[in-house]
């Protein structure tokens, strides 16, 4: 029988290989390229955090500094992404999504009592540098490197305006504890539950952050009934009203992710020769396009992105 395996990865530099140590049993090493420092790895840090939140997450076994690697449970390779495409239930969709949504509301909670209790962890948060590096990454990336598209210095002008503004916005609404990838190809389906993988870059952000993550994924696209139930449920599961403003911050945040996104697939394709994520753009500027074609806070941002674009011209 075959020992070993090895797993598709992320977007990291990281390895991961399946172990098998009998016909039942089986592991899961997270491979880095260095030695680690165990006291100052996120991945372990964040998990400390999670576990008393609690959030289920893979059981840590073991960890080898020297080597760089970690020994985590195996959860199989059923993500939430192949879940829903394995049947076209709508009502099952929505009740595993609630479950997804379920874990954001509790790492929202859970982290706020957390630090009420004085539990210091996080040195980084979502602030406007932040999303403003993000915006403009995108810029470099997926406009000029993916798509070999040359802006003029008058549209990079107007483009930063507006992403200066997007950022600031962003970058003053309270902050919660954010997964900061909360999609469907992080959340693993097993024994029934959902778990979250690829946690490390867990920090605080806005509240709309993993919701826009989930809602407005690039791997799986819900209808837009699906995505308004759930973000109806989420307003009552956190006890606050679901109104204008709670909407308008989720497309916000939406565009910003959607935008950011598109720079990390653009950085994958032009850069590292990586064409996993071909339908991933396409999905993605998809959900661009429609917000800054149905919202007038967009409209400017529209019309400089259009120029440089082409599926937005349409």
């Amino acid at each position: 029988t075959k020992q070993t395996e090895s797993l598709r990865g992320d977007a990291s530099d990281r390895r991961f290989v399946r172990v098998r140590l009998s016909s039942d049993t089986s592991r899961v090493l997270v491979v880095h390229k260095e030695a680690i420092d165990e006291n100052n790895l996120p991945l372990l840090q964040i998990a400390d955090l999670l576990q008393r939140i609690p959030i289920a997450i893979p059981t840590i076994y073991g960890v080898d500094a020297d080597l760089g690697i970690i020994e985590v449970e195996d959860l199989g390779d059923e993500t939430l992404e192949t879940a829903v495409s394995e049947t076209a239930d709508e009502s099952k969709h929505r009740a595993t999504y609630e479950k997804a949504v379920n874990i954001i509301v509790d790492l929202q909670r859970g982290g706020r009592l957390l630090q009420e209790r004085g539990y210091k962890l996080f040195n980084s948060a979502f602030d406007k540098a932040t999303f403003l590096f993000e915006l403009e990454f995108f810029l470099e990336q997926f406009i000029e490197k993916h798509r070999q598209t040359a802006i003029s210095e008058k549209v990079r002008s107007t483009i930063m305006e507006e992403f200066s503004v997007l950022a600031s916005e962003m970058a003053d609404e309270p902050r919660v504890v954010c997964h900061r990838d909360f999609h469907s190809r992080n959340l693993m389906k097993h024994r029934q539950q959902l778990y979250v993988i690829d946690y490390q870059d867990t920090r605080l952000g806005p509240d709309m952050y993993d919701l826009a993550s989930l809602l407005r994924d690039s791997y799986v696209e819900l209808p837009t009934d699906t995505v308004e139930h759930l973000l109806i449920y989420y307003a009552k599961s956190m006890k606050i009203d679901y109104n204008t403003n709670l909407r308008e911050r989720f497309v916000r945040t939406a565009l910003q992710r959607n935008l950011k996104a598109l720079g990390t697939f653009g950085y994958q394709i032009a850069v590292q020769d990586n064409h996993r994520y071909k339908d991933a753009v396409t999905r993605t500027v998809s959900y661009v396009k429609r917000t800054l074609q149905t919202d007038s806070r967009y409209t400017i941002l529209n019309n400089a992105l259009s120029s440089v674009i082409d599926e937005l011209q349409s």
